[in-house]
């Protein structure tokens, strides 16, 4: 039993990365319309942004975060104007087809950079020990770090100037441009958001479980399971998902093989959109 408890926690926490990872493709969609299929290739650059900072300039793995939030913004921005721009209110295929073409640049060239071999950042945090059960503390610190995060979001978006023209914009981009608010540099600025935030999730996850080029697939598909669970374009409900996704993993991993975890998550992804298409916390939509 003590066991069950602790892992359904560390599910709880790690979820909370999940739904921080899942914020940033929320909100791209909520912005633009656009499903962002270059999300699992930023999730594995804070990955490596965080091993190479960590290695290579000896920062702290958990002073190296606000590094990752400034890379990721800077080369979301970059992205967004190289694959992006021109696809702003074209079909979603043309969106799908360019940020995919997009993604397979950046794996490809990642593959013939670092190889697929796995890295590890080791980071020295001892655990907590709570009424008989330990808690990983990595994991509490990664959540601690995504709440944070997520509430600095939410300060953004609700208590600043441009939080008001990225929520004027993703509600009606017409009306915006006619009361003055520059909306390309806003969908610009939205898009660096939402990548800074899949790089800093990544940044989160490399403190907690070895990664390679290509594990940012994985992230990516649960970022999606996330974001119907929270519903397109919530980003509150995107964090809640997450921890209702970690959950389900905390759940199930003491009764069964870590391999069924993915087809129990799919099954709920369909489950999902089946019965509850506008995602089941739709009402932690602001």
């Amino acid at each position: 039993m003590a066991g069950i408890i602790a892992s359904i926690i560390d599910g709880v926490l790690v979820g909370a990365v999940y739904g921080l990872a899942a914020m940033g493709l929320t909100l791209i969609w909520g912005v633009m319309n656009v499903i962002n299929l270059t999300h699992g290739a930023m999730i594995v650059l804070g990955m490596f942004a965080l091993y190479f900072l960590t290695t290579g300039l000896g920062l702290p793995p958990y002073g190296a975060v606000p590094v990752t939030i400034g890379l990721g913004f800077v080369f979301g921005v970059l992205v967004y104007w190289i694959a992006v721009h021109r696809v702003i209110g074209r079909t979603h295929l043309m969106s799908l087809l360019s940020t995919f073409a997009m993604n397979m640049v950046l794996i490809g060239l990642g593959t013939a950079l670092f190889s697929t071999s796995p890295y590890n950042v080791p980071v020295p945090l001892s655990g907590v020990t709570w009424k008989g059960y330990t808690f990983t503390g990595t994991h509490i610190m990664a959540a601690v770090l995504a709440l944070v995060i997520a509430g600095l979001l939410y300060l953004l978006l609700y208590r600043t100037r441009i939080g008001k023209a990225i929520r004027a914009v993703a509600d009606n981009r017409d009306a915006a441009e006619l009361n003055g608010i520059p909306t390309t540099q806003v969908l610009s600025f939205a898009f660096g958001l939402g990548v800074a935030l899949a790089g800093v999730s990544g940044t989160l996850i490399a403190t907690l479980f070895p990664f390679t080029v290509l594990s940012g697939g994985a992230y990516e598909l649960k970022s999606f399971i996330v974001t119907v669970l929270g519903g397109l374009g919530n980003p509150a409900g995107a964090l809640m998902g997450g921890v209702a996704l970690g959950l389900i993993e905390g759940v199930t991993t003491p009764f069964m093989p870590v391999s069924w975890v993915p087809i129990i998550e799919f099954v709920l992804f369909v489950f999902v959109l089946i019965l509850f298409p506008r995602g089941i916390f739709a009402f932690a939509r602001s």
